[in-house]
């Protein structure tokens, strides 16, 4: 009796592509005059099938596997030619438009992303294509002036192929064509962005690397790059490439520029808003001190690193509001604001985020009043609008119950002083404060006036003689 054994696996090329096939072997095996099977060789074989009809389930499985790469090899065929056809209007757009000025040409950069002809990598093609689009699909929201130059038609051009190539991928692959890109784009668009960044050495004193002769437009047209991926993920993909986007986003944040600063803020905000608070447990405290150390920031990305914190430390340290991280940023913060007080764009930005990190401290933000009363009280006698609008807060703010509490804990104060014999003067200013803010609760106005006399009263009393 004949029987074909399976003996392992083999590797066969055919038509440009290789499979893996079974590897078989016949041999001969008789029966004895006991009815028993004696085996003439081979004993060493595990795997014997009676008869060839057993080993033929094999035959459509290995057919499968052809079909599945002939299938593969169809789709990839046909990304290819998609992403030349829609390579051809951007290449034309690119090539006639004149008006770029900069030392360092943006536009041959983009060029060169752009597909050869002849490239048979498809993994670098489709790597190269998606960064194009990205960049000039940025370029519409970016205020860098080296991006200026790239007209809003090209950029909705370059937006529409990628969506066109997304569904193509989808439709041929069944799979997500950005979250596919990010393990291959994310350390590219990181390398890029380093390259140019100032590296510190040993004892933590700045100082300039050999790689910093790379022109720092590169590390801006990256981070432009790595904003637009990130914020074009399926929001229930995202959370899955938190351990890829944030080592790019802190990388950003370590630049000196504030345009690639700006762009790794703004994806953090994203990633704040979208996914949940558990991705962020490895990275918090790296995450954080980078926080504290981008408040003195340039004027132009102060909103950012305002609402960047205000999210971060309220998302990571919500159970915890006697945090000493809460504590760090708001004492940067005000520390900030009380250097440029008549600012208005940092004032106003500060007064329409801050307001989560409020309700996240709770009561342990009467430990910072003596630096934030002041603030409110100049802050209502703005000379602008927005300010005063955004200062008089309601009795639904957390500032303004945890101003009440504050009152309260005076009362309390002048109760004791009262009974241990105190000073009767500094008695009647505690108790005509307490009466005058519980008159005008509602009023915080009114109540801010109030803590400004108080203030004035409680010095006057104790430098009085």
């Amino acid at each position: 009796m004949i029987e074909v054994v399976v003996v392992g696996w083999r590797l066969e090329g055919r038509n440009n592509i290789q499979l893996w096939l079974p590897a078989v072997q016949t041999r001969l095996a008789c029966r004895d005059g006991s009815g028993g099977k004696r085996e003439v060789r081979n004993k060493q074989f595990k795997h014997r099938f009676q008869s060839f009809s057993t080993f033929s389930c094999l035959i459509p499985f290995s057919s499968r596997l052809v079909k599945a790469a002939a299938e593969m090899a169809n789709s990839t065929s046909d990304l290819h030619n998609k992403i030349i056809l829609l390579s051809e209007p951007i290449r034309e757009s690119l090539s006639t438009i004149s008006n770029e000025q900069s030392d360092v040409s943006v536009r041959s950069l983009l060029q060169s992303l752009l597909p050869p002809t002849n490239q048979t990598d498809f993994q670098s093609l489709l790597t190269n294509f998606s960064l194009l689009c990205a960049a000039l699909a940025a370029s519409r929201t970016s205020t860098y002036d080296q991006l200026s130059w790239i007209p809003v038609t090209l950029s909705d051009s370059a937006d529409s192929a990628l969506r066109q190539l997304h569904k193509a991928f989808s439709d041929h692959r069944n799979k997500d064509l950005l979250v596919e890109l990010m393990p291959g784009v994310l350390p590219l668009l990181k390398s890029s962005i380093k390259e140019s960044s100032i590296d510190k050495d040993a004892d933590g004193d700045e100082a300039s690397g050999a790689s910093t002769r790379v022109p720092v437009v590169y590390a801006i047209v990256a981070a432009y790059q790595f904003k637009w991926f990130v914020t074009q993920i399926d929001l229930q993909l995202l959370g899955n490439l938190c351990s890829l986007i944030i080592p790019c986003a802190l990388t950003a944040l370590d630049h000196w520029s504030p345009e690639v600063k700006g762009q790794g803020m703004i994806t953090l905000i994203h990633l704040a808003k979208h996914v949940s608070c558990s991705e962020f447990s490895m990275y918090e405290d790296v995450i954080l001190d980078a926080c504290c150390q981008n408040i003195a920031s340039d004027d132009g990305i102060w909103e950012h690193v305002v609402e960047m914190s205000v999210l971060l430390v309220t998302c990571t340290q919500q159970n915890n509001p006697r945090s000493s991280w809460f504590e760090k940023v708001l004492n940067e913060m005000l520390s900030h604001l009380w250097r440029q007080p008549r600012s208005k764009e940092r004032r106003v930005a500060w007064l329409k985020h801050i307001e989560p990190l409020f309700t996240g401290m709770g009561i342990v933000l009467l430990g910072h009043f003596r630096r934030l009363f002041p603030l409110f009280f100049k802050w209502m006698h703005a000379d602008d609008d927005e300010t005063v609008l955004l200062a008089r807060t309601g009795d639904d703010n957390s500032f303004c119950h945890c101003s009440k509490f504050y009152i309260c804990f005076e009362n309390a104060k002048a109760s004791s002083l009262e009974q241990h014999g105190q000073n009767t003067k500094m008695i009647q200013i505690y108790q005509h404060f307490v009466t005058h803010w519980l008159a005008a609760a509602a009023d915080f106005q009114l109540a801010l006036v109030s803590i400004g006399l108080y203030l004035q009263l409680f010095v006057i009393n104790f430098t009085t003689p």
